[in-house]
């Protein structure tokens, strides 16, 4: 087998692990925040769901795997080159506590470097039709949903004092977040196994797309220890910098959170957990009033977003050129 395949998967593997590494986060933020969790508590719950997550099904990984560009013209080289532009986008924004989408800097990655190598004839139509819902479901009804179940319960918050309120939705918030570790690793842990089983295929070691038990598992624990390290930085600037979340609150993101990324999943649509649990805290934080988001926090963060599509299509095909006129 040559070197390169071997490098390709490895490069798969830590991309996995910043994944876990920044979108940790994604679990833990508003629970941590609330301090209904530990820091400890958290990471470790958020570990056990997404590895209980990704090996709940193979729907995204497939989309990713085979469904977003040929695989007929995926090289072990554009493999390399996108895990390349993801880890550098990635890690940048992470420094800075930024939030970003793995899933959107992935397959930007991918599109730049199958562009440079094929042209955007080997881009598949319906798999950019998923990811555009995926985008719309990660922005609106995420928020929406976080939205309408803050409303219900301020609308209920007469009949319990604060002490009480504090208690009855720290216990649901500890559940809220455990089911939004567990579709984090339903959605995002998938697409690297996707990516993973798509490196298999183009490097010759499977003779046809597929999702072998063994690679689930060694995604998911890839996935679980970088989850461990957790993204302090990003917690710090989302839960408690962006909006100072309350118990309640990160009850209403979770589960309107939650809920959007099961459909997804359901559905074989990759989207954004970054996206989904952040717009799900501001629309949580905005049934209370515009005030009580800090938009200029979260205007930087969605200018990240805006960015990680053209800037991973940028990284990942210049590093294609040059790898070209190098090599």
């Amino acid at each position: 087998m040559d070197a390169i395949i071997w490098i390709t998967l490895l490069a798969v593997l830590v991309a996995e692990f910043v994944n876990g590494w920044t979108d940790a986060p994604n679990a833990i933020a508003t629970v941590v925040s609330t301090k209904v969790m530990t820091p400890r508590q958290a990471v470790f719950m958020a570990v056990t769901l997404n590895i209980l997550g990704t090996l709940s099904g193979t729907a995204v990984a497939v989309t990713i795997g085979k469904g977003i560009v040929d695989i007929a013209v995926v090289t072990p080289r554009i493999i390399l080159i996108a895990m390349f532009s993801l880890i550098t986008w990635s890690s940048l924004a992470a420094k800075f506590g930024i939030p970003t989408s793995e899933s959107h800097a992935l397959v930007a990655g991918l599109t730049g470097a199958v562009l440079f190598y094929a042209g955007p004839q080997a881009l598949i139509g319906s798999g950019w039709i998923k990811i555009g819902y995926g985008l719309l479901a990660s922005t609106i009804l995420g928020f929406g949903l976080a939205w309408l179940i803050s409303k219900i319960v301020i609308m209920f918050s007469p009949l319990l004092n604060a002490q009480k309120s504090r208690v009855v939705y720290g216990r649901l918030q500890i559940f809220s977040s455990m089911f939004m570790a567990y579709n984090h690793g339903m959605n995002d842990g998938q697409k690297f196994i996707g990516i993973f089983a798509m490196a298999l295929v183009v490097g010759g070691i499977l003779p046809q797309f597929s999702v072998p038990l063994w690679v689930i598992l060694l995604c998911s624990m890839t996935m679980g220890v970088g989850t461990s390290i957790g993204g302090w930085k990003i917690i710090k600037k989302v839960g408690m910098q962006m909006v100072k979340i309350k118990p309640w609150q990160g009850f209403a993101s979770e589960t309107g959170a939650s809920i959007t990324i099961l459909l997804a999943s359901l559905l074989g649509i990759p989207l954004s957990t970054t996206h989904t649990i952040n717009t799900a805290i501001m629309g949580s934080a905005g049934a209370m009033g515009k005030s009580k988001v800090n938009w200029k926090i979260a205007g930087n963060i969605v200018l990240v977003w805006l960015l990680t599509f053209p800037g991973c299509a940028l990284i990942a095909y210049l590093t294609a050129l040059a790898v070209h006129l190098i090599f």
